[in-house]
């Protein structure tokens, strides 16, 4: 329906681009694009931890009649990040990462308007700062696991692995030029204290792990807190993770003051939520809640045990039902796409 696919990665170069803590850089994002020939255009930004063939992108199901343009966030180690970018800044912020992918389609690919943005976990995030930033240019958003601001539950449970990684021996932060650090036991800790909060106490109990074709707790563990870290770079991790840290979509306005209800207020394009109802870092209250606070905005809880891993393409029976949700929006949202 909407496969991991492989294909061709292309990449755009931004030359001094200004971040929001004042450093400019020569950047580079990478993206990739399918169905290209489509009239409509949707733009998918990758997750934490996710690169662009990971990234469930629902070509060929919801978004088969559009244009689907993935792109890789700043920090992944595909687009500009500390791993391969000398100089790259310790902090970045979700302006940063949708300024460049507003420099990408307006100047690189020529697209003036989007029909939709979805995006799952940070590429949530980003789709609402997409609203936020360029509202006459977005025309309805997904955000799948997701959330217009960081809780503080959520920054607090990503201090754990952050504190892991870098308390851990190997870990070394200078960087004398391009290329991965190798921090081994820091990654491994950074996964120990990440894996538990990927799914719910119902999908342990239920070795739902067996799902994903393996035997045992200890050989999910060995796979999801090892091998999957082995080809991350810690600093891109972590300079991720504080950019995961500080969203917050009320800071894309200063009349907003800072505040949430009304940054909330001013998104009129029609926007579809969908939490999951055991997801443990963006809790389907707060998306309830913004829903009320949107003009026009759904939300359906995704009924799942597999917790935030529900919004991200790990299962068959979650992908058809998110698959549908986005299929349903998007149909009932027509007039306002054309």
């Amino acid at each position: 329906m909407s496969p991991l696919t492989n294909g061709t990665i292309e990449f755009f170069d931004i030359p001094n681009f200004t971040f929001q803590n004042n450093t400019t850089l020569n950047i580079r994002l990478a993206y990739q694009q399918f169905n290209r020939s489509a009239a409509k255009t949707a733009l998918i930004p990758t997750c934490f931890r996710g690169r662009i063939h990971s990234t469930f992108n629902f070509s060929l199901g919801a978004l088969r009649d559009y244009r689907v343009i993935v792109v890789a966030l700043l920090g992944n180690g595909e687009s500009s990040s500390p791993s391969n970018t000398l100089g790259f800044p310790s902090t970045i912020g979700y302006r940063d990462c949708v300024r460049a992918q507003h420099h990408l389609l307006t100047q690189g690919l020529n697209i003036t308007s989007l029909d939709v943005v979805v995006g799952f976990s940070m590429g949530g995030q980003c789709a609402y700062y997409w609203t936020a930033l360029y509202p006459q240019m977005v025309k309805s958003a997904v955000a799948i696991c997701s959330a217009a601001r960081t809780s503080r539950h959520n920054y607090q449970f990503l201090e754990g692995p952050r504190a892991a990684l870098e308390n851990s021996i190997d870990y070394v932060a200078e960087r004398n030029g391009v290329g991965r650090l190798e921090a081994p036991r820091g990654l491994r800790a950074f996964g120990k204290a990440y894996s538990a909060w990927l799914t719910s106490v119902s999908w342990f109990e239920d070795q739902l792990y067996q799902e994903l074709g393996y035997q045992s707790l200890d050989e999910w563990d060995q796979a999801v807190t090892d091998v999957n870290y082995r080809d991350w770079d810690p600093e891109d991790l972590l300079a991720m993770l504080r950019m995961w840290q500080r969203g917050d979509v009320s800071v894309c306005d200063p009349e907003c003051g800072g505040s949430l209800e009304v940054a909330l207020s001013k998104m009129t394009v029609p926007i579809l939520l969908m939490p999951c109802q055991t997801d443990q870092y963006f809790h389907w209250s707060a998306s309830e809640k913004e829903a009320r606070l949107l003009p026009s905005a759904q939300c359906k809880i995704i009924p799942s045990v597999w917790g935030h891993m529900a919004g991200g393409g790990s299962n068959r029976q979650d992908n058809e039902w998110i698959n549908n949700q986005i299929e349903g929006f998007l149909k009932s949202n027509k007039g306002c796409a054309d």
